[in-house]
């Protein structure tokens, strides 16, 4: 923590409307750093959406001198586990954030017990024996006002009792719950005497059986923030309406912090395309159309990063959508991890759909060098053997091509990379009609780095050495949902793409074999590549992100 002078709070220039308003307060409450929080549920991975909430909370603390702190609100033991809480504390510190403190909802259940008894003395909060289908009815619609709960007037002493009774396991699951006593008339739906405590009789996976009521995410976000001293309670736009109950309870419960928690919404951000929804997303897993939760075609951290993705490219996707970004084209985030691995990722060449190139006038081998990162001049170089037989990409020959077409053709000439200029003069067909193979000759004085040749192309071309290759694995990744289909929650097995997964295999050079498992590679021409196996002549790499950058900048 860095705490800030007034001159020094006056001196920060803000980016966006938060940083404004967060300024503002400073200024007005004489604060000299913020506390803000992020308070995942331990009941799945973390998404593209955590990442920008991560991200904007710890990135404006820092600016504003503050600091972070983590805080698991595990207050639905039914669906948390803590293997959820030890993979999401990795993707955090995968992100490259430090949080200042760690902390649990749970830890706060005696507490919450205490502020809620203290709500019930106040005549705050009461009992109700309505099953959760009339609480529905006597809540009434947005267009009409909700009616009181026949047990809305118990004595505070009945409430205690009940209450008590409800912590002594002595009611059965839904048979009651603890509501606050709001208005029922209100024209925001979460003040109409929303719960607080239910009951649910399962094990916690830290409190074991001790608990069977427990605190509903309002109630307990508000006296968490309120206990840890955060400042700025900074989370996604679906809970402005829950703004004035997380107000309310604080206010309630007599906390007189300067200054109380403060809560700002920002946009919730969704990528066209992408399923975001941790229910949607289990869905998928369970439906056997997915592998799990670090599948690389999921949204979440962990998809990502077994996809190839780096932290820094999350950055800068969260840094370009800004607190507004709410619907991004999924172009934008694979922009920004091009960006990134234009800069770092190892070039190599691989040929997808080979055909055979046959240099009739050359004999022998020998060696030429590939530049390992062109941006990098420290990155240094690699070998690759140049022989008489070659693969080539199929779409880099034509054998009928336009006047315009640049790549080999027949009595044509073209650059191989690294290597040398070479003409096509024949192509040997089978008795189908199939190209078998090119025959080809080189220019000996051509060489890249040397050449002498006074031969003009226009284009440089991949390829790998027929004999002294590799067979590589590639798992090519596509959208979740088909393209041009919208995704409405109830249609998932409709619109999922059944080709978003597809298995190729394809000819590389040896070098790789030689490269450590997590190396990032540029396959030159085609796009990033993941290793993530290697076992000698075995190697599989997942696709990250192609060449080809459809985003259009404004």
């Amino acid at each position: 923590m860095n705490t800030l002078t007034r001159l020094e709070i006056e001196a920060i220039e803000t980016d966006n409307f938060i940083e404004a308003e967060i300024k503002k307060d400073m200024l007005e409450k004489n604060l000299n750093h913020i506390v803000t929080r992020f308070p995942p549920e331990p009941n799945g991975f973390l998404h593209i959406g955590h990442a920008k909430a991560l991200i904007t909370n710890f990135g404006i603390s820092k600016k504003f001198g503050g600091y972070t702190n983590l805080r698991f609100d595990d207050t639905n033991p039914a669906k948390e586990d803590k293997k959820y809480v030890e993979e999401i504390i990795e993707d955090i510190k995968w992100l490259g954030l430090n949080w200042e403190n760690l902390y649990f909802a749970s830890d706060y259940y005696e507490k919450m017990y205490d502020y809620a008894v203290k709500l019930i003395k106040k005549g705050l909060a009461y009992v109700d024996d309505l099953s959760p289908e009339q609480v529905n009815e006597y809540r009434g619609t947005f267009n009409t006002p909700g009616k009181d709960s026949p047990f809305r007037d118990r004595t505070v002493e009945l409430n205690l009792k009940l209450f008590e009774d409800m912590r002594a396991g002595k009611f059965k699951d839904g048979e009651c719950c603890l509501r606050a006593k709001i208005d029922m008339a209100s024209p925001n739906m979460n003040m109409r005497d929303p719960a607080l405590y239910r009951i649910l009789h399962t094990e916690h996976y830290r409190q074991g059986t001790k608990w069977c009521i427990y605190p509903m995410y309002d109630f307990a976000q508000s006296i968490e923030d309120a206990i840890e001293g955060v400042t700025h309670s900074l989370c996604s736009n679906e809970y402005v309406d829950h703004r004035p109950l997380y107000n309310w309870v604080i206010e309630n419960c007599d906390f007189h912090n300067n200054p109380n928690p403060r809560q700002i919404e920002f946009v919730r951000t969704n990528i066209v395309g992408d399923v975001m929804s941790k229910r949607y997303l289990k869905q998928l897993v369970d439906m056997g159309k997915c592998t799990g939760w670090d599948d690389p075609r999921f949204p979440t951290i962990r998809g990502m990063r077994a996809r190839g993705y780096t932290p820094s490219s999350l950055h800068n996707f969260v840094s370009r959508i800004g607190i507004a970004g709410s619907i991004v084209d999924r172009s934008l985030l694979e922009y920004c991890v091009r960006e990134e691995l234009n800069k770092i990722a190892i070039r190599a060449m691989a040929v997808f759909d080979p055909i055979k190139v046959i240099i009739t006038n050359y004999e022998g081998e020998e060696d030429v060098e590939i530049e390992n990162n062109p941006n990098d001049e420290s990155a240094g170089t690699h070998k690759i053997k140049f022989a008489k037989e070659i693969y080539i990409e199929a779409e880099d020959f034509m054998e009928d091509a336009p006047n315009k077409y640049f790549r080999l053709k027949p009595d044509g000439d073209v650059r191989l990379k690294g290597a040398y200029i070479i003409r096509c003069n024949k192509v040997v067909k089978d008795k189908d009609g199939k190209i078998e193979h090119l025959l080809c000759t080189y220019f000996p004085d051509s060489k890249s780095g040397n050449d002498t040749s006074g031969v003009k192309v226009k284009s440089t071309i991949h390829w790998v050495n027929a004999n002294d290759c590799l067979d590589i694995t590639v798992n090519k990744y596509s959208t979740l949902i088909k393209e041009g289909s919208s995704f409405t929650g109830d249609n998932l097995d409709e619109v999922f793409n059944d080709e978003s997964w597809q298995i190729v295999t394809l000819k590389a050079e040896k070098f790789l074999a030689t490269c450590a498992l997590e190396s990032r590679f540029q396959f030159i021409r085609k796009g990033y590549y993941y290793l993530i196996k290697n076992e000698g002549d075995k190697l599989i790499f997942n696709e990250t992100v192609s060449l080809k950058d459809n985003y259009k900048f404004n």
